[in-house]
């Protein structure tokens, strides 16, 4: 087998790397995201649900077009969090050995899991059938095309016998990653984020809102260190970063756009929120380009942000102090980098 750089500066085939010894740390981005996460604490008890409650069960604060639209992304965001976090523990992890890219990995496990909960706190509290929920991924196409495309494309990786030894299989592990990374945690979200963000934009169900608020603090932080990590390794095998292989991912990145407009059409098929498909797909375009240019590939749309209230709405800087139920500033680490 040949390496670009001697193997103790790898992050990936490194044989000489003791995974339980953290000290001293190689690659301080993985520390600086760990903060991050860690500063970005919550729960979703925090968040109080009583106004969504009455709203919810009312006959005429919400319009049919506004629960569809809520249960639309209830029913991606609840089965897309356990896919990210089955990747993270049955194959990210076991690929990854350094000791502190793993500590994040496990920071961003657990946050999997809040996110998880939030979604059963949701349906427990609105009293809404978690069947319906949960097996939306299943009958709806647009959510089950999703789902399918990132299981297409982290499948090397959640083969047992994969291995990430040599150009072609490193070329795979890279693929991978982007489709959970850029693709699902970096694309297939803001949709959702932008559609529920106008719901609390607009002082309704804030409730929910507010937990989306928060998941999307997290994925910001879960983007930025699976982009450094994609970088890091290109970095550190640069014979893998050929003209077809990027060529591929670009192509991959398109294909995740078109799906992401299918599934705006489907969420919205009457333009509500001040949202319609056509202005959601300009965003996700937006997006797009964000996402290739953390990966340091070119744009491919050019295209301005239709919604530049997100960068705002996104920026969460205080929260509620679960056990003094008194508002606090957050930690200077826990302060969203937008894109």
């Amino acid at each position: 087998m040949s390496v670009d750089f001697p193997l103790h500066k790898t992050i990936i085939n490194n044989s000489s790397i003791d995974p339980n010894k953290i000290l001293p740390m190689q690659y301080k981005w993985a520390r600086t995201h760990y903060k991050k996460g860690v500063a970005n604490n919550w729960v979703p008890e925090e968040v109080n649900m009583q106004q969504d409650i009455e709203t919810w069960r009312s006959r005429d604060k919400l319009s049919s077009s506004e629960r569809r639209l809520i249960l639309w992304n209830m029913g991606f965001f609840s089965t897309a969090e356990s896919l990210t976090a089955n990747n993270i523990v049955l194959a990210i992890y076991k690929h990854i050995t350094n000791p502190e890219c793993r500590q994040y990995l496990l920071r961003q496990a657990y946050e999997e899991a809040v996110h998880t909960d939030t979604f059963i706190y949701c349906c427990d509290t609105l009293g809404i059938d978690p069947d319906e929920v949960y097996n939306m991924y299943q009958r709806i196409p647009s959510i089950r095309q999703k789902d399918q495309f990132v299981i297409e494309m982290t499948k090397s990786v959640m083969d047992p016998n994969f291995t990430t030894v040599g150009k072609e299989n490193i070329q795979k592990f890279v693929h991978d990653l982007v489709g959970y990374y850029v693709i699902m945690e970096g694309i297939f979200f803001y949709a959702g984020f932008v559609m529920m963000l106008s719901f609390l934009r607009r002082n309704k169900m804030v409730g929910i809102g507010e937990q989306f608020q928060f998941i999307l603090r997290d994925e910001s932080v879960h983007l930025a260190f699976g982009s450094d990590l994609i970088n890091t390794i290109v970095d550190e095998n640069p014979s893998i970063w050929t003209d077809e292989f990027t060529t591929d991912i670009s192509q991959n990145i398109q294909k995740a756009v078109e799906y992401e407009y299918e599934y705006a059409k489907d969420c919205l098929p009457h333009g509500i929120l001040g949202l319609n498909s056509e202005s959601v797909k300009q965003y996700i375009k937006y997006i797009a380009d964000r996402r290739l240019e953390k990966i340091r590939l070119e744009k491919l749309y050019d295209t301005p942000n239709p919604f530049p209230w997100m960068s705002e709405i996104m920026d969460l800087r205080k929260e509620k102090n679960f056990f003094e139920t008194r508002v606090t500033e957050y930690q200077t680490g826990g302060v969203l980098q937008w894109g």
